[in-house]
């Protein structure tokens, strides 16, 4: 399976989403993550600790790809509308990961429309650091994207510190120790990348 992970925006846990779908996928099967952010931001996470699965730059990717089941690419954060485009044809999956946010509603379902148009069927939206409630910014965001007929993934993955300890740590958040919450996060990338893996 061939997954790429895009966002608009900084800030809504884009390479968080690839390193941990990363990680599921490597439950199941050989998996590389290739850091296209110029940040390097996934290559420094795994530095600082270790991952499961390898993870190489863009250039690299190209030779790599071949020796593994799946492919996970964090991209560069705001994509152009032609990245996009190009991003969202030679993937099985654009996952782009956004956060409840009111301010930011307006321009993510301009942004979707047109995903839509140049890749019907191909992409999913991933809401990250959904508030618990009684914050009402992750239901509200949800009933949008629904009315707009946006596909989302039903799984969403909640806000909390877990995931800041993680990169901190260098792991996946299941690897963090001492952190009663880390379960609960791994727990939501799991349900994602089972929904995203059973189609």
């Amino acid at each position: 399976m061939f997954v790429t992970v895009a966002s608009y925006k900084g800030g809504v846990g884009k390479t968080t989403t690839a390193v941990h779908l990363a990680a599921y996928l490597q439950t199941l099967s050989s998996t590389l993550l290739i850091d296209g952010d110029p940040n390097r931001s996934a290559t420094a996470w795994g530095r600082r600790g270790g991952f499961p699965f390898q993870t190489v730059d863009e250039k690299e990717g190209a030779y790599q790809a071949r020796n593994f089941q799946h492919i996970v690419i964090d991209t560069e954060a705001r994509p152009g509308s032609a990245d996009f485009e190009a991003l969202a044809k030679g993937c099985d999956l654009l996952v782009i990961p956004t956060v409840p946010a009111s301010l930011d509603t307006d321009a993510l379902i301009l942004t979707l429309q047109a995903a839509r148009k140049l890749a019907p069927n191909k992409y999913r939206v991933l809401m990250t650091k959904v508030p618990p409630p009684p914050e009402t910014d992750g239901p509200q965001l949800r009933a949008v994207l629904l009315r707009e007929e946006i596909p989302v993934f039903t799984a969403e993955i909640p806000r909390l510190k877990s995931f800041e300890r993680a990169a901190a740590e260098g792991v996946p958040v299941y690897g963090v120790q001492h952190d009663p919450r880390a379960k609960r996060a791994w727990e939501a990338y799991q349900a994602a990348g089972k929904e995203m893996t059973d189609g």
